[in-house]
Formats: structure tokens, sequence, C-alpha cells
């Protein structure tokens, strides 16, 4: 049987269990309040902390030291049960019945044979506990020798910055290992080695130690018992600075491919900083002189080839930029149509009113203070117009879209609309064609959506003789569903289809009083069909002889997707 199956406890592995659960120093100071570093200085802290933590966990090496240790302790041990064993089969003396001693003349000359091959202290003791021999005090004993480390001259300035790191960081790193003291007995005593006295016992025992300048000693202990009779006990104790040493060549081999991997990281950590947060910083600054009112002169940087992240935020301030150009333009032409439009009925007002006050004859007097009050009733209805038209975006950019069945919408129009038309002999009919069973479903506001409508519908009969038709078409083409108004009326100018609907655009049809309409109602639809993604266009009838026999809104919107199963209710 091994020695080191003999004993169940291992009073080495439970010192190295015992150290290696000792809690790590915790970090000096308190909690700090670091600032705000750029995103460039955190990327880089980041990166090197996570590679500064792994290193230190490998740094630690509490199992691997253990390992190293434990491998120490179980060669020596196999060589002290072979010398027992020896010793045990040639130096074992005999003695009365009550004691069992060694022969001290055997013992030495096979002792003395092997110190001549291993630097190996061995000590042995008889069965009563009284030194037998000691290898160091043998005549011409082995001189032992350590090794001295090189002078610092020949190891270079980098060699000399490595040891001192390392001094620097094992100084501050916790003990790995809790391990008695060693002291050397000038005459050694089993009393001296508890290890030794289990031995004695038939108990076999080893430990590791550390000396007072901090060397590791490997000691084990095994009984010299041949026939199942303790006839006394083996002690061999060795030098384990190969322990030391292989932690210390592993720490080194990791320190180098952790300078390798921080080297990597840092430059690593500099190209990131350079492709993330150069390039957000140059958008930071190009938005803060969009905000300082820089004018159109500011161009956003442009890093939409990369197809990444910041290409899509880049290509996301430019496009809002234009937008933020395209509204600011559209608020100034928006304010020089109203200053325009409300300019003229004022202007009339003015008028009339100075003119009504030099002229005495009562009748002309009446006649312009009706003119007064046509023009603010024109007025009124003006900027009643102009404050829909304001708040249409805002109020459909805050609005949430819901389904809305524009067959069920146009059907509810075209009755109203029609009952309108019967009770008023001079207005057009209404008709209703819808093609196909739909269903004709789109998402958008519902309220905007049927005020696009009665607006066609509503400059449709504007236009339309007495005896005349409007036609409402539905229809569903592909991902779109498409409204059609149709009129019997002369048309729309050529050349004008897209000029209708500029804001404040009016053409009058004949006969019709002047201001009656403030030019708004089909921008407005326009603007309306825009902000839910579909599209207005106009264009002309013709008969067959090819002459224009009226006029041809169509509305497209999107298609609402279908409802799964979940949403079908």
């Amino acid at each position: 049987m091994s020695v080191t199956d003999t004993p169940r406890r291992d009073p080495v592995g439970d010192d190295l269990r015992a150290g290696a659960s000792a809690p790590l120093t915790p970090a000096r100071g308190g909690r700090r309040s670091f600032p705000v570093f750029p995103l460039g200085a955190r990327i880089l802290a980041i990166n090197v902390m996570a590679l500064g933590v792994l290193v230190a966990g490998f740094f630690y090496l509490d199992h691997y030291q253990r390992d190293l240790m434990h491998a120490k302790l179980d060669s020596l041990a196999r060589e002290a049960t072979l010398l027992a064993t020896t010793l045990g089969a040639s130096a074992a003396g005999t003695g009365d019945a009550t004691e069992a001693r060694l022969d001290r003349a055997a013992a030495e000359a096979l002792v003395r044979r092997l110190n001549f091959t291993t630097d190996t202290r061995t000590v042995l003791f008889d069965s009563d506990g009284t030194l037998a021999i000691d290898s160091r005090q043998l005549p011409m004993a082995a001189v032992h020798t350590t090794e001295l480390p090189p002078p610092e001259e020949s190891r270079g300035f980098l060699g000399r910055t490595a040891d001192a790191a390392y001094e620097w960081i094992t100084a501050r790193l916790p003990p790995h290992t809790t391990v008695p003291l060693y002291t050397e007995p000038k005459e050694p005593r089993a009393a001296d080695f508890p290890k030794v006295l289990s031995a004695l016992e038939g108990v076999a025992g080893r430990a590791m130690h550390r000396t007072e300048d901090a060397r590791l000693v490997a000691i084990v202990a095994v009984p010299v018992q041949p026939f199942r009779r303790v006839h006394g006990a083996l002690l061999l104790v060795a030098d384990a600075g190969d322990v030391s040493e292989g932690v210390r060549t592993a720490r080194f081999t990791i320190l180098q491919a952790f300078s390798i991997a921080l080297g990597i990281t840092v430059l690593l950590s500099l190209y990131l900083s350079g492709t993330i947060a150069r390039p957000v910083r140059r958008l930071a600054r190009a938005a803060e002189r969009v905000r300082a009112g820089g004018g159109r002169k500011v161009t956003i940087p442009d890093f939409t080839a990369r197809n990444d992240e910041i290409g899509r935020l880049s290509a996301a301030l430019r496009e809002m930029t234009d937008a933020l150009w395209v509204r600011m333009d559209a608020i100034e032409r928006f304010v020089a149509d109203v200053a325009h439009e409300v300019k003229n009925p004022l202007s009339s007002v003015l008028t009339a009113v100075d003119t009504a006050r030099s002229i005495s004859d009562e009748e002309k007097r009446e006649k312009l203070l009706a003119l007064v009050g046509e023009d603010v009733k024109r007025l009124d209805r003006l900027l009643s117009q102009i404050a829909d038209a304001s708040k249409i975006d805002t109020e459909l950019a805050r609005a949430q879209h819901s389904p809305v069945d524009l067959g069920a919408m146009l059907a509810t129009i075209a009755e109203m609309q029609g009952a309108a038309a019967t009770a008023s002999e001079d207005s057009a009919a209404i008709r209703l064609d819808i093609a196909g069973d739909g269903p004709f479903v789109v998402l958008g506001v519902e309220d905007r959506l049927a005020q696009v409508l009665q607006n066609l519908i509503g400059n449709a009969r504007t236009f339309s003789p007495p005896d005349g038709a409007i036609a409402l078409g539905l229809r569903r083409e592909g991902a779109r569903i498409s409204v059609t108004v149709e009129d019997d009326g002369p048309g729309v100018p050529p050349g004008m289809e897209e000029a209708i609907f500029r804001r404040f655009y009016t053409f009058r049809p004949e006969g019709e009083a002047f201001g009656a309409h403030s030019g708004l109602g089909l921008s407005i639809s326009r603007q309306i069909a825009d902000a839910h993604g579909g599209r207005l266009t106009c264009s002309n009838r013709t008969d067959r002889a090819g002459s224009t026999c009226g006029a041809c809104f169509r509305l497209e919107l999107p298609a609402a997707p279908p409802l799964g199963p979940e949403g079908a209710g």
C-alpha cells in the first residue's frame, strides 16, 4: 500500500485548502466620484479592465501552486516509501519482546550510499524516538548548494523591470496558502517533528513548511516496519524551491502574454475609438452648428458608406436636417401666402371704410357696409382654414392610426351627399361604384380621411352642372386601395394638374362669387394623403372625341396588412 493512501487525513491538503479559502484583501480607499470620460476613454478602460480581471485571476494561481505542492510531496513520499522498505529489509535489527531496533551500521551504510545521489536530507529515528542517522552529519556527506540568481547587470533593463513589477505585484497579493514555519533544530529529535511521532505510531505524514527566508520545504515521515512492527521512523526533508520557481515561471509567462494582449487591446481600443467615437463626435459638432443657426452651409458628415449604426445615424441626421429645412421653407412660404391672402380682404375693408366716411348717400353706404361684411366673412373663413391647415401635421404626427374601412366610409358619405343632392334641385347626383368584395381597410385617422373625401366631393359639386353626376369609385389595386371622384365639369386647365394643389390656388367656375373658396381645400387634402403614405392626383376625363368632359381626382392609400389569428378579434 502506498504511503499516501495510509492516512485518511491530509495535513498539507488541509493547510492548502484553509489558505485557499482566505478572503482577498479589500481595495484601499472608499468610493470615489469618477468624472465623465469621453467614449474613446471608456472603450479603452473597459477593454483593459476586462483583460486585467482575467489576467489577475490567472496570476493568482492558487490551484496551480497547490497542485505543485502535492506533486512535490507525492514524489518525496514515494522516495521515502522506497527507502523505508529498503531499510526495513536490510537494516532492521532485533530487540527484546517489547522493542524492535534498527541496525544502525547497516542503515548508515545504506543512507551514505543514497546521500550521494540526492540532495534530500535523510533523518532516521529509532523506535524510541532517538536520532539514529542524519545524512548531513555523516562523514563525507554530500555538499548542499543553493543556486544564486544571476547578477543584476546581466538581466538587462527589461529583465530588471519585469522582476521589479513581479515583486511589486506578488507583494500585494494575499497569501495563497498558510503553511507552518520550519525551524532547523541543532540536535534533531522526534519530538521536534509531529509527523515523525505519527510515523512511530505507524501513520505516515507529510507537510509543506516555509523557512524564515520564505523558502518552501517539503517534509515526509514514514514508519520503518518490515513485518507490521515499527522499527523506527524515516524523515525526508527536501527543498521545494522548484514549486516557487514553477509558479514564478508560469506567472512570467502570463505576464508576457498579458503584455502582448495589452498592446493589442490598446491598439484595438484606439481603432474602435477612431471608428466609433470620432464619427459620433463629428456628427455631434455638426448638429450643434445646425442648432446654433449656422444656416444651410452646415453639412452633416456622410458616413452612409459604412453600412453600420454610425452610417444609419449619419443618414438619419442628414434626412432630419433636410426635412427641417424643407419644413422651415414651407413655414416661410405659408407665412408669405397667408400675409398675401389676408392683405387683399383687409385692403378691401379699409378702402370701403374710408369711402363710407366720405360719402353721404345712404344707399351707397349700405352697399359698402355689405361689402365690408362679405370681406369679414371671407377673412373669418380664410383664417379658420389656415388654422386647420397649420395644425394638420402636428395632429397627424401625434394621432394613433387605426384600421379604417374606406368602403363603409365612402358609402356613408355618398348616402349623405345623395340626400343633400335630392333636397336641392341644382345639385349633381351621386353615384357609387365599388369594385370587388374588399376588404378596403387602411390604417389612418378616420376624421381626416373623411375630410379628404368630403373636400373632393365638394370640389366636384362646385364644378358639376345641375344635371350632371359625381361618380365615386373604390377598388383594390394590389397592395393599395384607390378612390376616384369624377365630375362632369369643365375639367382642369392643361398644365395645371399640380398647381391646383398649391396653397391658396383658386380656379373659380363662372358665376361664382369672388372669395367663396380660400384655395386651401385641395392643399389640405394632399397634405393629409401624404401624411398617410398615400398619393392624391388629378387628371382630365375625355370623351370618345378626345374632348375634356370633366375632372378625375384619384386618392391612393396603402392597404392595411391582414390581421393574424391573434388579432382577428
